[in-house]
């Protein structure tokens, strides 16, 4: 089993970062390494410039995602743990695979049309091809599984029809170049929502920053995140059909659950016909009790660069030799000729 997956580096990680994704990666890292496979975890960093950006700023964020993945437990001696831009096949691999690419699948992908929005002639050549790029990264290395939620479903569905494409034009069926990747639906994700906004995701982007709890918030700032979340004045139900209609007190019992590893119905038993005076304090406890040692482990590697670089140049030449074969593969299967 060899699972590959990606992220962007785009800054400072949130709690619906961590719970909805980067908890789920580090279980399948120990998981997939118990089980003799490999874990290939990377910055998205060639992504990230599909889209207006600072040089400097990418940099920053690139070391500083490092950091924040280790601290939540993606551990590189278990796993692959590298940035894009060091392992060059990615690129190459894309442009191979843009050949077999077709326009009328990219132009069917809700992402692109999303993000280019009306002014689709003034968008990057890269943020409509971005998505033969992840087919690239994941059939670089013959990943057998990929994680994806449901807005990524339509991308891994696209590196299937690539690479059984490039399988039929190009190789013969005993000997295909590229692995079909299936998908791993992780197990339900917490969906964690803006602490001022029940019905909006916790976002980066927000321009509140009292919206999200940070996981570089130390213990005084997440408490009084916690204590100033929009909530409702009723009390807490005995059972989760009661949060049905109560957006804010449904994201502050999610979170617990989350948090306490508990179903909903298990916090409510205990919490139920309690207001938020007494619920709040309890969730902010457990929040700083959890992330504490996460954000002391950042707070730390944030600080030695020289030690993010390592774990990067370290990941990134494991990268290069297992995507070697696969690369010379393509090009052969395609007739290009290498020295």
């Amino acid at each position: 089993m060899r699972i590959v997956s990606g992220i962007q580096p785009t800054g400072n990680l949130h709690l619906g970062n961590y719970l909805g994704a980067i908890r789920n990666w580090v279980k399948m890292q120990d998981d997939v390494a118990a089980g003799g496979g490999q874990s290939l975890y990377f910055l998205a960093d060639l992504h990230a410039i599909s889209m207006p950006h600072n040089p400097a700023e990418l940099r920053e964020n690139t070391l500083e995602m490092t950091a924040a993945l280790v601290a939540c437990g993606i551990n590189p001696d278990k796993s692959i743990l590298f940035n894009q831009a060091q392992v060059s096949q990615h690129a190459e691999l894309q442009w191979l695979l843009s050949g077999t690419a077709r326009m009328g699948w990219l132009n069917r992908m809700t992402q692109w049309k999303d993000k280019a929005g009306k002014n689709r002639e003034g968008q990057s050549v890269a943020l409509f091809t971005y998505p033969v790029l992840q087919a690239a990264d994941v059939l670089l290395y013959q990943a057998s599984h990929v994680p994806v939620g449901e807005d990524q479903k339509q991308h891994l569905e696209l590196a299937r029809d690539i690479a059984q494409k490039f399988n039929n034009d190009f190789a013969s069926d005993d000997a295909p170049v590229f692995t079909l990747p299936d998908p791993i639906i992780p197990p339900e994700a917490a969906r964690i929502m803006s602490l001022r906004d029940g019905s909006a995701k916790m976002s980066k982007s927000d321009p509140s920053d009292m919206s999200r709890i940070n996981l570089t918030d130390d213990a005084d700032t997440i408490m009084q995140k916690v204590k100033k979340a929009k909530t409702d004045p009723e009390p807490l139900p005995s059972d989760k059909g009661g949060l049905e209609g109560r957006a804010e007190a449904a994201n502050l019992v999610g979170i617990y659950a989350a948090m306490s590893g508990e179903s909903q119905d298990a916090v409510l038993a205990r919490f139920g016909g309690e207001g938020f005076g007494k619920f709040k304090p309890a969730l902010g406890e457990l929040l700083v009790e959890s992330l504490a040692p996460i954000n002391a482990r950042f707070i730390e590697l944030r600080q030695d660069r020289e030690a993010l670089d390592a774990i990067l140049a370290k990941g990134a030449l494991k990268a290069r030799e297992l995507a070697a074969p696969t690369l010379a593969a393509t090009y052969a299967a395609l007739g290009l000729v290498r020295g």
